[in-house]
């Protein structure tokens, strides 16, 4: 098939590179020249594991291009997607503005009979809406079918969760337009569900607010257990192994970020708020979201003292999950400005997201090349993204660099015995502090 995607961010790119894996000719727009201009040479704007290598593989085998212009591309494809971004506005509704203008130069570019299909994620009922535009206000004569096709990728896995998803969500009207969305996946060999727009676009939605209900479900469940006594991963591990539950999704820690979570969570509260529903459930998440980040920073102080002058502390890890350098609401971020507000010297470390953490932060931290240097002579370190090498870096190296080893882990990367052994004082979500006996 001829495949034309409007959108070059995470779900349009790895989308495109990976349709283009399976043997499609894809072309992807956008608006951004100078970021065409490095895919076009094989360089992607984002840390992503197997991208580049898939994205190079496809650009040479000829079956990926990129333009800035689409009206060619939209001509001549059999199914037209729309990734482009749907950004939170300030009362928490999803911003369609780059959703229609994309529907717009579809709705008068593509040819009879093509499909157009909605990826980024939108409200329910956004499908409707882009039919009756295309069709009633731009006047379109010819038919244009409109699907809803969201995506479920993480960022740090998008590659395989495209190739190898639980499943594969598809929205439209009638039969045979599922039996060409189905047919262009068809290599894939994935569970489909098909289903009607409305209820494609919520499941979208339903997914993402679940697992943000199961990471705040446990990080109330810590607080429960840090006052008690109680070890939350053992509890999690006790929960997980219920097969009604599932072990995914149930770590304690510092909160959700990232670009989908946060803003999927509110949108969901205002569009239920449209139909008269108060989703009291999921403004509750979303508090308990919130809270995460004050209270590691109480806790620093509850060891440090309420001012932080003069305290050197070193914060690993920056982006809002592993094995990616997206920064959208990651909990560094206001975990590093109130630090610097409550007067400590930071210096940071993340293996690939410094260059956009350097956007995001304070003025005044440093970046450090490497974890030896980010720790060397602090007071604390704070363990705030679950790298690989961040959780393998020698507990012990801590107590030989440090001031003072002292570590407050936002992540739960260690064992509580491998601290005791280590010597080293450490505090974690949901379970009870080490304190080396010297203390």
């Amino acid at each position: 098939m001829r495949i034309a995607i409007a959108g070059c961010g995470y779900v349009g790119l790895v989308t495109g590179v990976c349709l283009a894996e399976a043997g499609h000719e894809v072309t992807c727009i956008d608006i951004d020249d100078d970021k065409l201009k490095q895919l076009s040479k094989g360089n992607p704007p984002m840390y992503e594991p197997g991208l580049q290598e898939l994205l190079r593989r496809n650009l040479d085998q000829g079956r990926l291009q990129f333009q800035v212009e689409g009206k060619t591309a939209y001509q001549q494809a059999d199914v037209l997607m729309i990734a482009v971004g749907t950004p939170q506005q300030v009362d928490g509704q999803a911003d369609l503005q780059y959703v229609f203008q994309a529907a717009k130069e579809m709705g008068i570019e593509a040819k009879s009979g093509a499909v157009l299909a909605v990826k980024s994620t939108v409200p329910v009922g956004t499908c409707d809406r882009i039919d009756r535009f295309i069709h009633q206000e731009l006047g379109r004569k010819e038919p244009l079918h409109i699907a809803s096709l969201p995506e479920f990728l993480r960022e740090g896995s998008a590659i395989s969760d495209t190739l190898r998803a639980d499943r594969l969500v598809i929205g439209a009207e009638t039969p045979d337009i599922l039996d060409r969305l189905e047919e262009m996946y068809a290599d894939f060999h994935l569970p489909f569900v098909r289903t009607d727009r409305k209820s494609a676009e919520m499941i979208k939605y339903a997914s993402n607010a679940f697992l943000a209900t199961k990471i705040s479900f446990m990080n109330e469940i810590a607080s429960i257990c840090g006052k008690t006594g109680a070890d939350v991963e053992m509890v999690a591990k006790g929960m997980g192994l219920d097969q009604r539950i599932g072990a995914a999704f149930l770590k304690a820690g510092i909160g959700y970020g990232g670009s989908c979570f946060p803003k999927d969570t509110n949108a969901l509260v205002q569009m239920a708020g449209h139909v008269k529903h108060d989703f009291e459930l999921l403004k509750a998440v979303i508090k308990v979201n919130n809270q995460q980040q004050a209270y590691f920073i109480r806790r620093i102080q509850e060891r440090l003292g309420l001012k932080l002058d003069g305290k050197r502390i070193a914060l690993l890890g920056l982006s809002f999950k592993p094995n990616t350098d997206d920064m959208r609401e990651a909990p560094s971020i206001p975990i590093a400005h109130e630090l610097h507000r409550l007067g400590a010297e930071l210096i940071a470390y993340d293996p690939v997201a410094m260059r956009q953490a350097a956007n995001k932060l304070p003025d005044h931290v440093y970046f450090a090349q490497t974890i030896e240097e980010a720790i060397e002579n602090a007071d604390a370190v704070c363990i705030l993204t679950e790298w690989t090498d961040i959780q393998n870096f020698p507990l012990k190296t801590f107590k030989r660099l440090m001031k003072e080893p002292l570590m407050f882990d936002g992540r739960n990367c260690h064992s509580l015995q491998e601290a005791e052994l280590a010597g080293i004082e450490y505090h974690s979500v949901g379970r009870r502090s080490v304190t080396p006996i010297y203390l």
